[in-house]
């Protein structure tokens, strides 16, 4: 008995800290809470990609690998929270590639598109023997003058300003040193080794940089692009390209902005709508069951404490879609103190004391709880695998959810029901009786 009390005093000490420290730390701040796009505002941009010169079996690595560098650019301009995914239209899935960026907090258009920056397209292709001289106003795209060799900026790992790339009045021309990362460095070896005396000609979005000659094979993984570049502008492409050249090139073809009112509307009806629902279940709960509604209660309410603990310490972005997921956890989380007061009811009417009725229903109960919460863990999982980024947010908070109503329904409910009620059996089953669970 006194153990239980013990702990009972515990967990209420717990969740007043956890309390403090959500309230504390407020909305904002390192600690505060992370509001997606649609509820904080700011500006979604849809780019096409142009995956005509990926073959298709490639096709989705090239736009995995586009994911990652328009994440990379993005992250480094400090946008907070950015969304980047790429999807494919059609019905079945058979229509143009699109990247899809959501930038929470940025609601100027223009500065959206400046944050991601100019992002250059980088290719190596080697000249005909024959066509050097159509080379220069030869499109990139001319089969008949270039052979594509499969090296792009997609296989960058550092770009760098550097002076000096000849001889006298060269000896201080701007040029950018990029070096490959292992997989580059191989191709880029069997590039120059197979193709010593021919030209490389090199492509910055369709534009030729420079066609200089293979002199000797380059096995180190790093290359030289010289071009009429001053100071300025070859630092501003060398920072483009250690951000990331693009693998395929994209264009942007719309944009939707959202406004910090039309997020600040979303997020007063997503929190209203949270607290209507928590006062009808506590209601329910109290008027039903009485005491152990009471303690059904209690436990939810720290329930919610650890959860806004949690979507402030992980971080979790907080959608529209999460804030319903995390509703429909609160119902979860009730429905289990639901079935252990029902089963702790059964064991009363058959005869058994208090205490023991008390472990008994939970026990009962458990089996019950443990596979309707697998089954909801299993979804949450296969949603956030396979959805979008809105599906995932609510996934997301639906199966932190799940985890955490767990802990309050089977542990924090057992403990404040036994402290409450377990002084001995008949005192157990007088308060008990009185608590509705007994007719």
């Amino acid at each position: 008995m006194f153990a239980i009390r013990y702990w009972s005093v515990i967990i209420i000490l717990v969740a007043a800290l956890v309390g403090v420290f959500v309230w504390k730390t407020g909305e904002a701040g390192r600690f505060g809470f992370k509001l997606g796009l649609d509820l904080s505002g700011g500006t979604e941009l849809q780019y096409q990609a142009d995956t005509s010169k990926v073959g298709s079996a490639d096709v989705p690595n090239a736009m995995n690998a586009l994911q990652t560098v328009i994440e990379r650019r993005v992250n480094a301009f400090g946008v907070g929270e950015p969304v980047v995914e790429t999807s494919q239209g059609g019905a079945l899935g058979t229509g143009q590639y699109r990247l899809i960026v959501e930038l929470p907090g940025v609601t100027d258009v223009n500065a959206a598109i400046k944050q991601i920056g100019e992002t250059p397209t980088l290719e190596f292709k080697l000249v005909k023997s024959g066509q050097e001289s159509n080379a220069a106003t030869a499109s990139s795209t001319d089969a008949a003058v270039f052979t594509d060799t499969g090296l792009t900026g997609a296989y960058l790992t550092a770009a760098s300003l550097q002076f000096g790339n000849g001889q006298g009045a060269l000896a201080a021309q701007p040029v950018i040193k990029v070096d490959f990362n292992s997989q580059g460095a191989q191709l880029f070896s069997d590039i120059t080794t197979k193709n010593v005396g021919s030209e490389l000609a090199i492509f910055l979005d369709g534009q030729l940089l420079s066609a200089p000659v293979i002199q000797t094979p380059i096995t180190d993984g790093t290359a030289v692009i010289s071009g009429n570049f001053t100071a300025a502008s070859a630092k501003a492409l060398a920072t483009n390209l250690s951000l990331g050249a693009l693998p395929i090139p994209i264009t942007l073809v719309s944009t939707q902005t959202i406004g910090a009112t039309l997020g600040a509307q979303a997020t007063a009806a997503g929190v209203l709508a949270g607290l209507v629902g928590l006062c009808i279940i506590a209601a329910f709960m109290i008027l039903w069951y009485r005491l152990p509604g009471v303690v059904a209660v209690v436990s939810l309410l720290i329930y919610i404490v650890l959860m806004l603990a949690l979507f402030k310490l992980i971080p979790v972005v907080l959608t529209a879609a999460g804030i319903a997921g995390f509703i429909l956890s609160v119902g979860l989380a009730v429905d289990a103190n639901i079935l252990i007061a029902e089963r702790i009811k059964e064991e009363l009417q058959g005869g058994k004391s208090g205490a023991h009725a008390i472990r008994e229903g939970f026990k009962r109960a458990w089996s019950a709880i443990r596979d309707s919460n697998i089954a909801h863990l299993i979804a949450a999982v296969i949603l956030f695998w396979m959805g979008t980024s809105v599906i995932k947010g609510f996934a997301l908070v639906f199966g932190l959810g799940v985890l955490v109503s767990m802990l309050s329904a089977v542990t924090i409910s057992r403990t404040f029901l036994l402290a409450l009620g377990v002084k001995t059996d008949s005192g157990a089953g007088r308060f008990l009786m009185r608590s509705g669970l007994r007719k």
